[in-house]
Order: structure tokens, then sequence, then C-alpha cells
């Protein structure tokens, strides 16, 4: 980047050897060698891909997963549970200043630095203009991806006026969600035709960590965003979702696993580097954040019979790893058997639980049902979107009639094994452990619960059980799944909390205030009346 050149002034150095420089001596040293008149643009884009699993260069990868998909969102869908720690703010209502700010600081203030240089540099008057056009147009998709979410959990946001610091543009304008939308739906639109296999060699290839370069599956990660930022509106702009969730599947969206978005994650160069921020978040000596299932969670894969193993879902063991004692030494189980898990009461403290429950007093690590820990190795990979997350849309646009979409049990079928099948890559670290749910296990379960057959409880609509499967697939993506139970309504969570004065009124929240220090610097802020955790975004209607 040319505004990146810098001098550095050795006053001393001059004050020492002025005697006997000329001028061109002077200039010289003036120079910094290690001094850079462009950056490559691939390398920039490397780093926003990195930083989609919340590592970047603003400092600690675990900061955003503890305070907003673990914090936050993990507890608002109840599927953690906990008594204390920074998990315990979404499971009881309660307001956390560094929750409310992680992701609009670190997506303005990192991420989306680098997306908008990247666009910038390949696009009219760039250094680069012209000849890194896979490149810009995956950085696009990118950065929709980025501002989807800000507005999906803010509202309004400043977009139009963002990210224009160079241009003098310091307090930028809020611009409503409604006008947001469709700006962005059109942007994934025109990068998902732009990215192609013809267009000139860039360096894209060494770039990308998600696909090596493959075009195909960036148009599918394309369209499949498309699907899901179209579906999202379906309930307060029918037209627009009809439109782009047509766009998608015509364009061809994630037909597999294999599609599946993940970041590579790694044990260096540094506990601040590379690492999966979630397991730091979780990890014993490290964030140390109990880790601890929900009961909603929890009674949820244990099925219907909760006295039998035959109805169970096949995730119950591979997402828990059972009851026991996890500390710095390793991890000591007490329970494998399926019949024992047993889930934290969300919202409730740790006397109510002991009352309700009839144990007496209770050490939870003995009690309860955590994550698996080999889930949660710090070089595990980070997953960014699934292709379960696609079959369940799309059942679910078959089910509403959107975007001549058929199939709404083929669909959900399809996502069913593929939420059930998609765990493997964080057990590749693990000798002897694979996390595999066969077919065979799936074919049981379907069989178990056919569509159209009411479900686990035996009363859900097509529509619920697609909403809860939904919901299920999101596990440890709690940032979507509190984003898609805010707009299906699926499951039906029952608010609960024994905290005095919930912030909610309580409520479970669906939205989050807006961080104090915007409020207080940006001169056109003008979202007080929404700066709270229960008015409505424009598409979450009743």
């Amino acid at each position: 980047m040319k505004y990146l050149n810098k001098l550095i002034l050795v006053i001393a150095g001059v004050m020492l050897i002025s005697v006997g420089c000329d001028t061109e001596d002077l200039h010289e040293l003036n120079i910094n060698p290690q001094a850079v008149d462009q950056i490559d643009v691939n390398y920039l884009f490397s780093a926003a891909e990195l930083s989609l699993a919340a590592n970047g260069a603003s400092g600690d990868n675990r900061y955003t997963d503890w305070r907003v998909n673990i914090g936050l969102m993990g507890g608002y869908i109840q599927q953690l549970s906990n008594f204390g720690g920074i998990s315990s703010t979404g499971n009881f209502y309660r307001h956390n200043e560094e929750s409310v700010q992680a992701i609009f600081e670190f997506s303005y203030n990192d991420q989306l630095k680098n997306l908008a240089e990247v666009i910038k540099q390949t696009g009219p008057g760039g250094f680069a203009e012209g000849t890194k056009l896979n490149t810009r147009a995956a950085a696009r998709m990118l950065r929709a991806w980025t501002y989807f979410r800000l507005t999906d959990f803010y509202g309004a946001i400043p977009y139009f006026e963002a990210n224009q610091g160079i241009e003098g543009i310091f307090f930028p304008a809020y611009d409503e969600q409604s006008a947001i939308y469709p700006h962005l739906l059109n942007e994934l639109d025109e990068a998902v035709a732009s990215i192609s296999s013809s267009n000139p060699d860039d360096g894209f290839a060494s770039a990308d960590m998600i696909y090596q370069g493959n075009i195909d599956q960036w148009k599918k990660f394309g369209n499949s965003l498309m699907l899901r930022y179209g579906m999202r509106v379906s309930d307060v702009d029918a037209a627009m979702a009809n439109t782009y969730v047509t766009k998608a599947v015509q364009g061809g969206v994630f037909t597999s696993n294999d599609d599946n978005v993940w970041i590579p994650m790694s044990e260096g160069p540094s506990e601040w580097t590379n690492q999966n921020g979630i397991s730091r978040a979780f990890y014993p000596g490290d964030g140390g954040e109990p880790a601890f299932l929900s009961a909603t969670f929890i009674d949820f894969l244990k099925g219907t019979d909760p006295n039998s193993t035959a109805d169970d879902d096949p995730r119950l063991m591979v997402v828990s790893s059972g009851i026991g004692v996890w500390d710095a030494t390793g991890y000591t189980p007490t329970s494998t058997d399926p019949l024992d898990q047993l889930g934290i009461l969300p919202g409730y403290s740790q006397v109510e639980v002991e009352s309700i429950l009839g144990l007496g007093s209770i050490e939870p690590q003995t009690t309860f049902s955590r994550i698996n820990v080999n889930m949660l190795d710090d070089d595990d990979p980070y997953m960014i979107m699934n292709y379960a997350e696609v079959a369940f849309l799309l059942a679910e646009a078959a089910e509403r009639g959107i975007g001549g979409v058929t199939g709404a049990e083929q669909h959900y079928n399809a996502g069913v094994r593929a939420a059930m099948q998609m765990y493997e890559p964080y057990f590749a670290n693990d000798e002897g452990i694979d996390g595999a749910v066969s077919d065979p296990e799936v074919d049981a379960y379907l069989a178990a619960y056919p569509y159209g057959g009411g479900g686990v409880t035996g009363t859900e609509t097509n529509l619920e059980q697609i909403g809860y499967q939904l919901w299920a697939s999101h596990f440890l993506n709690w940032y979507d799944a509190w984003t898609d139970w805010r707009r299906t309504d699926f499951p039906p969570l029952v608010a609960n909390t024994s905290d005095d004065s919930p912030v909610t009124g309580g409520i479970i929240a669906v939205r989050l205030p807006y961080p104090n220090i915007e409020v207080a610097s940006n001169a056109n802020f003008n979202q007080a009346s929404n700066n709270n955790y229960t008015s409505r975004v424009w598409w979450d209607v009743d």
C-alpha cells in the first residue's frame, strides 16, 4: 500500500555525521530499507480469511468467540449452559460491555480493513487493477459475509461510508438494514459472476486457505451465502427472497460436506496466532471457560425416550465426551454412558438446579455433560458454513414455495445426514478417535423420526422439524444458531433466568446493543431508540 510508506527520521544519526555528508548521503539515510511501495494483496486476502475465524492482527484469538459466540449466543440459544464465567452472560441475560463491542470492534478494525484494501487496490486506480480478478471477487464475498453478520447482530450500521478513513470519512453515517441487504445481495451476485477459472492466474490459489483456488467451490460458497441471506429476508420482503433464492439455486449451492467452509488452524507460531479461539476459550489453564452443555440440547439429542438409546441422536456422544473432569493434566471421564448424560438447566443457579433435580450438593464436573474435549484442540479447524445449513434452507424454501425449490423431504434428509457426519475434521489429530457417524446410524434416526412425523417432540410441523435440525447443525457456530433462531422461532426456547435484573427484561435477546465507545465517539450515531437487546432487527418479524 503506497500510503504505508514510512520515512525514519534518524535525527541523532544526521547530527553525528553531518560533517562530510552531502545532500544525497542524507537522503539515503532517511529512507527505511524495510519500507515497501506496495504490499501483495494476496497476503491481505489470506489474512482476511484467517480473520473469519477471529484470528487477526488485533490480538487475542479467543476474544470474539469467548465473549460473543460462547458468552452470549451459546447461552441465548441454549446449547451451552453454565453457572458462572463469561458464558453465564448469555445464560442469565446479563450485560457485558466487552461482549457487545467485540464483533463491532474486530470487524471494522481488523477484518474489513484488510478486505477494503484488497478491493480498493484491485479496483479502478489501484496498483493491482485488472490483475487480481479472482482475489477481488472472493474478497467481495467475504466482505459481504462480514457486513451481513454485523447488520444481523446490530441492525443499522455504518456501511456505505464505512472503512473510508483514507478518504477523510472518520465518522461514517449509519445505514438502515433494509438498505444494506439489497446492496449486499447484489454484491454477492456480482462477485459470483466475476470469479472464473478463465481469469488470468493471479496467485489466488496460493493465497486461498479455504478452497486452494477452486473456483467451482467459491461459486458454490457465494451462491450458498445468497441462499442464506435470501431466506433471511423471506418474512419481510418476499420478492427479494424469491429473486435471490432462485439465483442461488440456479447458480449452484453446496451439495455435500466436501463444500464446507473450514479455516485451518495451527499450534503455532504462538498461542495468540493461528490457534482455534473456541478451543482456547475452553481449554483448562488457558481460557478455562466451563464447557458444559445445556439440558435443552442434551434432551433433544437423547430423543423421545430418555431411558433408551434406541432413539438417540447419533451426535450425542460425538459432540459430548461425557461427564468427567477436564484439567490441565487431561480429561478423565466418569461416565460415557449415553443414558447418564445430563445438561445444565439454562438460566438457573447451581443451588436452584440442585433443588430441582434433587441432587443435593454437586460438583458440576462430575455431574454434567461437556463438549467433547477432542473437538477442542488448539489446531482443530474452524467451521464457517456447512452443507447441512444449505440443505435445511432448501427444505424450508420448498415447504414455503420460495425460489421454485422442490423436494423438501429429500433436502431435509440430506441435511440431517450431513449434519451428523460433518464432525470428522475435528478428530483428525486425535489418534484412535474419528467422530464418525455411519450411514446406518443416520438411517435408523431418520426411520425413528421421519420427515412429517412430528420430530423428537412428536408434535412438530414440517417447518418446526427443519428448525430444530437447523439449530442443532450450528453447534459451535452459535453466532448463526442465534440468528436463525430469531428468524424462524424454532425451536421454541423457553426463556428463564434467576438473575434479579436481566437486561432483556427476562426474554431471550434479539439484538446486540451498540458499543459505548461508538455511541460516545461517532457524531453520526443516531440509533438511540434501538440501542438495546429487545428491539427486533428489520427482517425479524413476529
